[in-house]
């Protein structure tokens, strides 16, 4: 066999143990996105306000929990490359810390979830929006810890390369929201009918249930017995929990930084209408599930990345990153020919009228431009994550999403009077300058016949 044919085998190995890797993951991750759509399809039939309503409270939702899920992706990262390097028992008491600290989190976020509203006024909501939006966000708020907790339990599971439970319960808990959000919200037999509140609710009962589920399933699985994660109860310690919040805290700042960029857009639209609002709710709904095919490459790269650095394989760094983008060109471009040719028919499950159709097609076509960035910067984040670099990508997301991102979609969204598409071409500009400088930065960091852990 000659060399460029062994390559060629490496790289159809190579992809194929990613595929299967992440598989789960996307799949996991599309039902978990899947639950906002529920949401938005359910709103948008029981009227725009409601779906407007949906779409601040949704935007409000996940600005707050951005940081939290980014601080416990330390989780996957640090038992990635302590199962990597054959220190199983390690994992268990830093898992066991990172419980209480997401525990707190949550509960912290739950107190900013339930004063939340008292930003709508200031951030220019119509008044018709505001009193559903409050009700959906004190509903959810229930939620936060819960979530929290959720992704605890299911990083673990992931940091050890086991994905398949990440699917299965993220399709159990949208089974359950769509009953249960439709009689919540419409109102069925003796139960009122709440509207957006109710679909708050039944999000938050469903989250709870997810994370009873995940974890009497690590405390009853043989797959986790030799890690001995319920042998002791203990109490919060300061050194573990700072070193989570070390490498955590960057990534939270990281995934805070993109995900605000589009919160703030999101909440600049509010200024422009209800039809534009739910246009942008219509069109980020879909550009969200797209994001989640290079989301779960992303996790399954930084597990096989981290393995990889946790047993100082370099040459295995650079496959599994390499083998991460081969992926993700083939995700991305799917999603932007979808994006493309399939915008009307999607825009119309939505909402049945023309001015919100219409708008939400060119909004889904200015998407389909983004693709190809999102992509690439989610994959790079995800491998850096696998080698513990994260102050860098941290600084590079600050620069990318709110240097250039922010004030120039404001500019041409506002000042401009490109209204909501003038706001996405700044979205398109800070994912693109994010791609690029996080591609740089993976070549850097893998580029040394070393790659140190």
């Amino acid at each position: 066999m000659s060399h460029a044919e062994s390559r060629f085998a490496r790289a159809l190995r190579e992809l194929r143990v990613s595929f299967v890797l992440a598989l789960p993951l996307v799949l996991g991750q599309l039902a978990a996105i899947a639950m906002n759509v529920v949401d938005s399809i359910l709103a948008g039939r029981h009227g725009s306000v409601t779906l407007a309503a949906i779409a601040v409270g949704s935007a409000l939702w996940s600005v707050t929990l951005m940081i939290c899920i980014g601080v416990l992706m330390a989780v996957p990262a640090s038992v990635a490359q302590l199962n990597g390097a054959d220190r199983r028992r390690e994992i268990g008491p830093i898992w066991r810390q990172a419980v209480w600290l997401s525990l707190v989190m949550g509960l912290l976020l739950a107190v900013l979830m339930w004063w939340s509203p008292q930003l709508l006024a200031l951030f220019g909501i119509a008044a018709e929006v505001r009193p559903e939006a409050t009700a959906f966000l004190h509903a959810i708020a229930f939620g936060a810890p819960a979530l929290s907790l959720y992704f605890c339990f299911r990083n673990l599971s992931e940091g050890i390369a086991w994905t398949q439970p990440t699917m299965v319960f993220g399709l159990l808990g949208l089974a359950l929201l769509i009953p249960l959000g439709i009689v919540l919200m419409f109102g069925a037999g003796p139960i009122p009918e709440l509207g957006a509140g109710g679909l708050g609710a039944a999000t938050a009962i469903v989250l709870w249930l997810q994370a009873a589920g995940f974890l009497a399933y690590l405390r009853l699985s043989s797959r986790f017995a030799d890690l001995e994660l319920f042998t002791i109860l203990e109490l919060p310690r300061w050194p573990p929990i700072r070193d989570l919040l070390a490498l955590g805290l960057p990534m939270g700042i990281s995934i805070f930084m993109e995900g605000s960029l589009f919160v703030a857009t999101a909440l600049l639209i509010g200024h422009l209408g209800a039809i534009d609002v739910a246009a942008h709710q219509i069109a980020i709904n879909i550009a969200s599930v797209c994001f989640m095919l290079p989301l779960g490459i992303a996790m399954a790269t930084t597990v096989r990345v981290g393995h990889a650095a946790g047993a100082e394989d370099a040459s295995g760094v650079r496959w599994a990153a390499g083998a991460g983008y081969g992926l993700v060109f083939f995700t991305q471009t799917g999603a932007a020919l979808l994006l493309i040719f399939a915008a009307v028919p999607i825009a119309r499950l939505y909402s049945d009228d023309p001015a919100v159709v219409g708008l939400a097609v060119v909004l889904m076509r200015y998407a389909a431009v983004f693709q190809y960035p999102d992509g690439l910067q989610a994959l790079s984040n995800g491998a850096l994550r696998g080698l513990k670099d994260t102050r860098m990508p941290m600084l590079i997301t600050v620069l990318a999403y709110w240097g250039v991102g922010l004030p120039l979609g404001a500019w041409f969204g506002l000042h401009w009077q490109g209204r909501a598409p003038g706001l996405w071409v700044g979205l398109i500009l800070g994912l693109t300058v994010a791609g690029i400088l996080l591609v740089l930065r993976v070549w850097r960091m893998t580029r040394s016949p070393t790659v140190k852990a």
